[in-house]
């Protein structure tokens, strides 16, 4: 136990440049005391002591706002970021040195009994606001963007964005601390599609202009032809 707890504090110091002590992690981290006390329930939990166990983890939850479920498993190195309205399900599995930020939910999409939480592989990042919902699994190294919602499997080294949530690329070679933490430099795929449309839209009025057929140069639909253009030419020069 005081193992894990050397760990969870220690990594702490890789993944959050604010911390400048152990004292001042131990003393004053929400995530740290939350995950401390997880799996002291989670220990009571498994001996048949639910409703210590539960009432464990609810003292966890008012005293620093994340709620996580004694049942859950929880892995090494796990770094809760600032960790406002986290919320952990009973039957989400967490690997090793997973960092979630403040407002995720690791939810069911149940009623039923049985596994109904995500399953995160090691090295997950998981932005701030996301939503991963039902009985998943994030395979290891998976990047998940702000405010996203997934609902679906997600291979290994991959970056998730957008509501439901969509691979848009492979992850990018890890930084120092073998965790890449820049889950905030994601591609746009609304605003790539978007381009390829007008630059489409462009090569066939060209076509058409050859041919001599009238091409109406401003938009008739709506009034924000020239931000749509200006739009297009900054994401052609990207």
């Amino acid at each position: 136990m005081f193992t894990l707890l050397r760990e969870d504090v220690d990594c702490v110091f890789q993944r959050d440049p604010a911390a400048r002590s152990r004292f001042e992690v131990i003393t004053t981290y929400p995530g740290v005391h939350a995950i401390l006390i997880q799996r002291l329930a989670h220990r009571l939990w498994h001996a048949g002591l639910r409703y210590p166990a539960r009432l464990l983890s609810w003292l966890a939850r008012l005293f620093t706002n994340i709620d996580i479920h004694p049942g859950a498993t929880l892995g090494r190195r796990f770094f809760i970021d600032h960790g406002a309205g986290v919320v952990i399900g009973e039957t989400a599995e967490i690997g090793n040195d997973v960092t979630l930020y403040h407002g995720v939910t690791l939810g069911g999409t149940t009623w039923n009994k049985g596994k109904r939480h995500p399953t995160l592989g090691d090295g997950v990042v998981i932005g701030a606001g996301a939503k991963i919902l039902g009985a998943i699994t994030l395979g290891d190294r998976v990047r998940v963007g702000a405010n996203s919602v997934v609902v679906k499997d997600v291979p290994a080294d991959r970056t998730v964005v957008g509501i439901p949530g969509k691979v848009v690329n492979r992850l990018a070679p890890v930084d120092g601390h073998g965790i890449n933490l820049d889950h905030h430099l994601i591609p746009d795929p609304v605003g790539k599609a978007i381009a390829c449309l007008m630059e489409r839209i462009e090569v066939l009025e060209g076509r058409l202009r050859e041919h001599g057929e009238p091409v109406q140069g401003e938009c008739s639909v709506c009034d924000a032809d020239d931000l749509c253009g200006a739009t297009y030419k900054k994401m052609k020069k990207g």
